[in-house]
């Protein structure tokens, strides 16, 4: 009785991160939709106008802004100023205007938005 060799088939090359990813770049008609806020929808927190207190208006104006743009604008204010501390920048030194906000000397900038939260309405 003759043996014959098993012939090996050959296997599919597995599909790779690349060529699974390739088509993820586009966006459909319905994937854009699906991100655009629906009318009737709650605004995002972050874009609600707010009206700042008449001591954090001295700094970012008394327009109604949304909580991103104000500390935006009391970053702006820190960087003319020249209000962090130059061995630790993470550090805000207080003027009288922003002394009126935060309640204190200084902060970090990681407390700043705790205090700009109480001035928001």
């Amino acid at each position: 009785m003759a043996t014959t060799p098993k012939t090996a088939k050959p296997k599919a090359a597995p599909a790779t991160k690349a060529a699974k990813s390739a088509g993820e770049g586009k966006t459909t008609a319905k994937a854009k939709a699906a991100t655009e806020p629906k009318p009737g929808k709650k605004m995002d927190a972050l874009q609600k106008p707010l009206t700042p207190s008449p001591e954090l208006a001295e700094i970012v104006g008394k327009d109604m802004l949304p909580r991103g743009q104000v500390v935006s604008k009391v970053w702006d204010y820190i960087r003319k100023h020249d209000l962090q501390n130059p061995k630790d920048k993470r550090e805000i030194l207080a003027d009288d205007k922003l002394k009126k906000v935060f309640g204190r000397d200084k902060c970090t900038m990681f407390e700043m938005n705790k205090y700009l939260a109480q001035h928001l309405k």
